[in-house]
């Protein structure tokens, strides 16, 4: 009695599986999968087969099933099973369809071995069989198109509901595609954006925009990156970016995606930060910390070309009056207008600083001679003496200044800030409007 193909298929299920991994190692995508994946769902597929060789079939189902179409049972078949697998494993339409002939060859093959002469029923089961096949590839591809579809539109939605400006670009630099964010960017429709570079849009960034894509196609690797530019639709001004490569099946670099984001606001929230750690609130002018940091690197900028520097460090003299009988807001309008008159007495060079309260400094530069330095203090005693209009009234005051050089009186900024203080205090003692250069203890001078 002859075997029907359904039981023969049964019978060397193990067989024909051995068939089908053997070739599944020669697909790119399959070659470092375990044998449950190589096998995915083929165990299920050979079975139904089996099932449907042994089953009744009407005229119009054998009609549909000639076309590649199965009966609808509303369930997902191993076909189909395998097909939504074959997609998230990425593989691509022909690895999967050629997976399906494998199937087919591995069956065939076995079964003409094991019965040279085909007639009857045998050819009938035969061509039932190729029918069979025809039906799951066909409902494999259909789940894998409707995957790849909906997942083409789920990522198109994210491109066009993306508030980022995400493009792609191919080896020469030329955009082949743009969402909505770019385009509103740009200030331009798309079609007028594909086809052309950076440099042909005239953007100011575009050297060096080029320049990092050859790096990500040479490297194929992500690079990221900062430009300023402003669009023609006002939107942001600064932004950051970053170039990745979409490598092919051959590891070869196609094209370039880039995804950049506004980061304007966030910037110059940092910038404003920066410069509250490093500068007084109320006049603007740096404090303790930014003038030591600046003292530093003018310490070691003399030291290196052997030139020479002052520090002069400033008390006011009746401000607490002012605060204690006009209030604090006439207290810092009045530290303010100081600042102002301090930074005016002096070049763009040389450092204005508050350390606090109505204590200031100053680092004066290329000093050659202590006259000169003398003739600063002297300036800025007199202009510190005008009458200031503050709440409406007439106010004055007076400063008293301790002065020391570099390399002189000391040579690291915490001893130069010392001596200029200690000087200070000399100088306030002999009266306002006061001057007073540091020397050894008790030999202090004043003017």
């Amino acid at each position: 009695m002859n075997t029907r193909l359904a039981d023969f298929i049964r019978a060397e299920l193990e067989s024909i599986l051995q068939g089908w991994e053997e070739f599944a190692k020669t697909i790119l995508q399959a070659r470092h999968m375990d044998k449950t994946g190589l096998r995915d769902h083929a165990r299920d597929m050979l079975l139904e087969i089996a099932d449907d060789l042994g089953s009744y079939q009407s005229k119009s189902e054998q009609a549909a099933k000639s076309k590649g179409r199965g009966p609808e049972n509303g369930e997902q078949s191993g076909a189909e099973d395998h097909g939504s697998e074959r997609h998230a494993g990425g593989f691509s339409v022909n690895e999967t369809v050629s997976e399906f002939r494998a199937l087919r060859a591995s069956v065939v093959s076995l079964w003409t071995k094991a019965h040279p002469t085909i007639s009857g029923r045998q050819l009938e089961d035969l061509t039932r069989f190729h029918e069979a096949i025809d039906q799951a590839v066909a409902e494999s591809l259909d789940q894998y198109a409707t995957i790849k579809e909906m997942e083409t539109r789920l990522f198109g939605a994210i491109l066009i509901a993306s508030p980022d400006p995400i493009y792609v670009l191919d080896l020469q630099g030329k955009f082949i595609y743009a969402n909505k964010a770019t385009a509103n960017l740009f200030a331009l429709p798309p079609e007028a954006i594909i086809g052309k570079t950076t440099v042909d849009l005239g953007l100011s960034f575009a050297s060096e925009f080029q320049l990092n894509l050859e790096k990500v196609i040479a490297d194929q690797s992500t690079y990221r990156d900062k430009f300023t530019h402003t669009f023609a639709s006002g939107r942001g001004e600064r932004f950051e970016y970053l170039l990745a490569p979409v490598l092919d099946k051959q590891r070869n670099t196609e094209a370039i995606v880039c995804i950049a984001r506004d980061i304007t606001e966030q910037e110059l929230a940092e910038a404003v930060i920066l410069h509250n750690a490093h500068h007084d609130l109320l006049t603007g002018l740096p404090n303790r910390r930014l003038f030591m940091d600046r003292l530093e690197q003018e310490v070691k900028h003399a030291q290196r070309n052997s030139l020479s520097l002052a520090v002069l460090f400033m008390d006011l003299d009746g401000f607490k009056d002012v605060n204690d009988s006009l209030g604090h807001e006439a207290g810092d309008r009045l530290l303010s207008e100081v600042a102002k008159r301090l930074t005016g007495c002096v070049r763009a060079d040389d450092t204005v600083a508050r350390l606090g309260g109505d204590e200031f400094t100053l680092i004066l530069i290329g000093t050659k001679q202590s006259k000169d330095v003398e003739l600063v203090a002297r300036t800025i005693i007199d202009t510190l003496a005008l009458p200031f209009h503050i709440a409406q009234q007439s106010v004055r005051i007076s400063v008293s200044i301790g002065i020391t050089l570099y390399p002189e009186d000391a040579s690291s900024p915490v001893a130069l800030l010392d001596a200029a203080d200690r000087a200070m205090y000399k100088a306030k003692k002999s009266g306002p409007n006061r001057m007073s250069f540091y020397a050894a203890p008790g030999s202090c001078t004043s003017a």
